[in-house]
C-alpha cells in the first residue's frame, strides 16, 4: 500500500488530503510511523525522530494513530487478495507476497491479476497500491517499490539480469543505508559490482546473508511464498517521553505492559513458556533478561511473577529509563498444548 497509515488518515479527512501529514506525535521522543507523499517531498519518511520531521517541514501536520482502523482496511484488503489465491504471504499491515500461479480465477497473466486486485482496492477502500510482478519473491519485491505510488511494475525473467546489474545497492531490499555506504566506499555501487564478488567476499560484507545475496545478483530466490507464519513470539513496549527515575515508576509502567501483553496473548489464543523483560536507559543502555517455565502458559499470574523477578535481576540505578519493554516466547496454540501436555504426561 502506498503510504498506508498516512493514506487511510487523508481519507478519513477530507481536509487533510493534500497536505503534509504524518502519523505520530510531536514529542521529543516521538517517532514517525508513516509520512504521506506530500510529506515526503520535504524529506520527511517513516521512522524519523518527530523532532527532525519538523525541522525538515515546519508546517507538518500530526495524526494519531488509529491501528484499528488500519488493521481493519488491511483484513479488507487481504479478502481481496483471497479472491484470487490463498498462498499470501503477509508482511506487515501494508504489504503482502501473493503466488497467482494457480490462481482461482483461471487468468493466466499475473500483469492482469495485479491490474485487477488494484482497481478492486481503490473500489473498496479508496486508497491506493502499488504491485510488482516478478517470477520470484526478491525481484517482485523490488519491482513493487520501483513506481510508487499507485505503480504496477513488471520484472520478466529476461529483464531480470539487466535490470538487477544496473539497480543501485541501496535499493535492494536487505541492503541498509550503513551497508550500501560501506559498498560505496569499496567500490560496488550497483548490482553488476556486486556480481562480480565471490561467495566468500560476498560472506566478508553480509555474514551468513552472503549467499543469499551471491544468489538474488543473479535473479535466484527459491523461497516460496508461505501463507501462514508460526509466530516466534509476542511482545509490547513503550518508549517514554520523561525518563523513569523511581522504582515506583518502573513498577507501574511493568504493570501496564503486562496488561498490554495479557490482552494481545488471549487474541491470539497462545501460550508461552519464556518471559524476557528489557530495559533501556536514557544513555541507550539496553539490558535483557529471561526466564524459561517449565510448562507453558497464558496466565497473568504467571506472567507477572517471571516479569518482576527478572526486574530484581537488574541494577536500576539512579539511571533514568526511557523503553521498557516485555514479551513472552517459545509459544504455542492451545491445541499444541495440549499434545504436548498429552505427551508429557504419558
Amino acid at each position: 500500500m502506498d503510504a498506508f497509515f498516512a493514506s487511510v488518515e487523508q481519507r478519513d479527512f477530507p481536509e487533510l488530503r493534500g497536505k503534509p501529514v504524518v502519523v505520530g506525535r510531536p514529542v521529543a521522543r516521538g517517532v514517525i510511523a508513516a509520512a504521506s507523499y506530500e510529506a515526503r517531498k520535504y524529506g520527511v519518511f517513516s521512522a524519523m525522530p518527530s523532532m527532525r520531521a519538523l525541522q525538515k517541514c515546519p508546517n507538518l501536520i500530526f495524526q494519531p494513530h488509529r491501528f484499528e482502523v488500519y488493521k481493519k482496511v488491511s483484513n479488507q484488503i487481504h479478502q481481496i487478495f483471497h479472491e484470487y489465491t490463498d498462498l499470501v504471504e503477509p508482511l506487515s499491515l501494508d504489504e503482502a507476497f501473493l503466488d497467482v500461479t494457480h490462481n482461482k480465477k483461471g487468468i493466466s497473466s499475473a500483469t492482469q491479476i495485479a491490474k485487477e486486485i488494484k482497481e478492486k482496492i481503490k473500489q473498496e477502500t479508496q486508497l491506493t497500491a502499488s504491485a510488482g510482478v516478478s517470477y520470484n519473491k526478491f525481484l517482485a519485491k523490488i519491482a513493487s517499490d520501483y513506481k510508487k505510488p499507485d505503480g504496477l511494475f513488471v520484472i520478466k525473467p529476461s529483464q531480470a539480469k539487466f535490470f538487477l546489474d544496473e539497480l543501485d545497492l541501496g535499493k535492494f531490499f536487505g541492503i541498509g543505508k550503513v551497508t550500501a555506504t560501506k559498498l560505496k566506499e569499496k567500490g560496488l555501487l550497483k548490482g553488476k559490482d556486486l556480481a562480480k564478488l565471490s561467495l566468500k567476499e560476498l560472506g566478508q560484507f553480509f555474514g551468513k546473508n552472503g549467499l543469499f545475496f551471491y544468489n538474488i545478483v543473479r535473479g535466484i530466490d527459491l523461497r516460496p511464498v508461505v501463507s501462514e507464519r508460526i509466530r516466534k513470539s509476542v511482545s509490547v513496549e513503550n518508549t517514554y517521553e520523561i525518563d523513569l527515575k523511581t522504582k515506583f515508576a518502573v513498577i507501574t509502567e511493568l504493570y501496564r505492559l503486562e496488561k498490554r501483553l495479557m490482552s494481545d496473548i488471549e487474541r491470539l489464543d497462545v501460550k508461552g513458556r519464556t518471559v524476557t523483560l528489557k530495559i533501556r536507559f536514557n544513555n541507550f543502555k539496553t539490558l535483557t533478561r529471561s526466564k524459561t517455565l517449565s510448562v507453558p502458559t497464558n496466565s497473568y499470574e504467571d506472567i507477572q511473577k517471571a516479569s518482576r523477578a527478572l526486574l530484581k535481576e537488574i541494577e536500576l540505578g539512579e539511571q533514568g529509563i526511557r523503553l521498557i519493554g516485555i514479551g513472552i516466547s517459545n509459544l504455542f496454540d492451545n491445541h499444541q498444548t495440549e499434545n504436548l501436555q498429552l505427551e508429557m504426561d504419558f
